[in-house]
């Protein structure tokens, strides 16, 4: 065995995303101590920085020591309490991921379900509220990964508060590619993914919870079931002045990395964030056409950053062969359908730093030899 290392692969898939060197090369500063004071003022600086890129003033926004789906877990764990009715609107995979966190939890899933590839109907959504007064929580994803459809968060979060309900909200693929807004929006928990449109190595979950989030956790009337992801524990080694109590050993590198991601979104600006998304998708849109490819998701709720490009019947057969092909002659990394779109799609990102002209060039031109 030697030391490990990976040829260059341009990573145009649902996540990672490819990576700026400059959070790179972060990664590879001197390790310090999880509660040396020096990282503790880095703690603060990311806080701050993830409160920019949510768009909210939550206290209560600090990144999670795992990936996005422990991000999920921290929202579900903390405000699920057995025998609680929570709304949750399934339109892909990831919706179903948020039923199994009710089910664990003890709670009662009420379940909306929509057609992969469509938006969350907020018609479904206010007859299920009325027709189940005691729900608790509504849950919904922002931006489903698995098809590239984005869902009307801010129509969501009005419809769970006039029936009396928290939201919690699933923005792993959303989060400095699209519109975020927290606070406009009236969202109570959200959770994302580091490794997304942030472009930060896997292995981090910002989270953040509103004053409403938290006053619900404080009355609650049965022990969070996680130790690891129980609030009450984590935020005292996120918070306070000076010293903070020991939890767990943070990823200090980790952190380091996210932290110059972060710094490099603002330097951006978020608005001009998006504006690269959205401009490099319509030149992908633009030559996947030419080559006789079309997208599934309608132009109205379409994320720019997931891009589920519909296969050909023709080619179906040879899906999975052409994915091989593209990584195997080309370096290029795209995305497969997942369960009900399992050789249906293909998932083509543009996330953070990998929404580039670069990578539209090189990704069209791959394919257009390949196929």
């Amino acid at each position: 065995m030697n030391s490990f290392n990976p040829n260059f692969k341009t990573l145009m898939g649902p996540g990672p995303s490819n990576i700026d060197p400059r959070v790179l090369g972060a990664m590879s500063r001197p390790i310090i101590g999880h509660l040396d004071p020096q990282f503790i003022e880095l703690m603060d600086e990311i806080k701050a920085l993830l409160r920019y890129a949510y768009q909210t003033e939550n206290a209560l926004t600090f990144p999670v020591s795992a990936p996005g789906s422990a991000g999920m877990e921290t929202c579900f764990a903390n405000l699920v309490e057995p025998g609680d009715e929570v709304l949750v609107c399934i339109n892909g995979v990831f919706g179903g991921r948020m039923k199994e966190n009710v089910i664990r939890c003890g709670g009662e899933a009420v379940i909306v379900e929509d057609a992969w590839g469509t938006p969350v109907s907020l018609d479904k959504v206010e007859e299920a509220l009325k027709a189940n007064p005691d729900v608790k929580i509504l849950a919904f994803v922002h931006a489903e990964t698995s098809t590239g459809v984005c869902s009307d968060a801010e129509a969501l979060a009005i419809l769970a508060h006039a029936h009396g309900c928290l939201t919690i909200m699933d923005c792993v693929t959303s989060l400095a590619g699209v519109p975020v807004m927290i606070d406009d929006w009236g969202i109570d928990a959200a959770y994302s993914g580091s490794q997304k449109c942030i472009s930060c190595p896997p292995g981090l979950s910002p989270v953040t919870f509103s004053e409403r989030a938290i006053e619900h956790i404080r009355k609650r009337n049965t022990p969070i079931q996680s130790w690891f992801l129980d609030l009450s524990l984590v935020m005292d080694y996120w918070s306070g002045d000076g010293a903070r109590s020991y939890h767990h050993t943070a990823p200090i590198n980790a952190m380091y990395a996210l932290h110059e991601s972060l710094l490099l979104l603002r330097e951006e600006g978020l608005e001009a964030a998006w504006a690269r998304h959205q401009t490099h998708h319509e030149a992908l849109k633009a030559g996947l056409e030419k080559l006789g490819l079309s997208l599934l998701v309608e132009p109205a709720h379409r994320l720019p950053q997931m891009n589920s490009v519909l296969i050909p019947d023709a080619l179906k057969p040879r899906e999975a062969e052409i994915r091989k092909t593209l990584l195997a002659e080309h370096n290029l990394e795209i995305g497969a359908g997942l369960g009900a779109l399992a050789g249906q799609i293909w998932r083509i990102g543009l996330m953070g730093f990998g929404a580039s002209e670069e990578n539209v060039r090189t990704c069209l031109n791959a394919l257009e030899e390949v196929l």
